[in-house]
């Protein structure tokens, strides 16, 4: 490539960026709507969607947020607002459902405070059923096991702002097998999750009308390639979509201009 053309390039990608809403650090510090305060923390917390295959070992920074859309979310902001010293966690467990999560609450949520607590479950509490599909769905116990966590973290923070994932299955390898039962499931949790965040005053991430648009032209396994987890460019579209649904409430995050 030509130096010229090099050059045109590099511009032409740089207002790219910045179309696409690739926020910089001067834009992070000219924002009219900055942080109220330094170190907020944020929380993580679901399955293997949010674990990432993260380290356990919390000294090595390389890995604790794993690579998935939580590890997106903080190295954005974190490098867009690093004078405000925030804080993330990811707590995320492969295979988790919420009586999983219920088990390991204090430890892994209590006791880290948040300010903003993320929650994705349910996927793994239908993946139980389709086991044991001779008997009813427990969806009263995994209403009330999520409830329990949303008050337990309520009580010890009354202005924690909490943001909830809508679960998601599509199609794959894991789930054609009974597929009618994995949407039926999954969609009854939806409207669980739907209900509790309007109980809570939370913010919902619509995990599957954002993926459902994004198949509209794009093949399912580009995005979910097996039925349950999201590839590398679908945990950027979650990152995106939860930095969007978030700043309608953290309004210095409205500096991130997603469609």
């Amino acid at each position: 490539m030509h130096k010229s053309s090099r050059r045109s390039f590099i511009k032409a990608s740089t207002f790219a960026s910045l179309s696409l809403g690739l926020a910089t650090d001067v834009l992070a510090e000219t924002t009219t709507n900055a942080p109220d305060k330094k170190g907020l923390a944020f929380l993580f917390q679901g399955d293997s969607i949010t674990d990432g295959n993260r380290g356990r070992d919390l000294s090595d920074l390389n890995h604790v947020m794993g690579h998935g859309y939580a590890c997106n979310i903080a190295g954005r902001i974190g490098a867009d607002f690093a004078k405000h010293g925030f804080n993330f966690y990811n707590r995320g467990v492969s295979g988790n459902t919420v009586s999983d999560l219920k088990n390991r609450w204090k430890t892994d949520a209590l006791d880290v405070k948040p300010d903003v607590l993320s929650i994705l479950i349910g996927v793994n509490d239908t993946n139980v059923y389709i086991k044991n599909k001779d008997r009813s769905d427990p969806l009263d116990q995994f209403e009330y096991d999520y409830r329990v966590l949303l008050s337990q973290s309520k009580q010890q923070n009354p202005d924690l702002l909490f943001v909830l994932g809508l679960p998601f299955v599509y199609p794959g390898s894991r789930t054609n097998q009974y597929f009618d039962l994995w949407k039926n499931s999954i969609d009854q949790r939806k409207q669980i999750v739907k209900k509790l965040a309007a109980e809570f005053n939370a913010i919902i991430v619509d995990y599957p009308a954002m993926f459902d648009n994004a198949m509209k032209d794009t093949p399912v396994n580009y995005w979910i390639w097996d039925g349950v987890h999201p590839t590398v460019p679908a945990h950027e579209l979650m990152a995106r979509e939860w930095i969007k649904q978030v700043g309608e409430r953290l309004n210095f995050l409205k500096i991130y201009k997603y469609k």
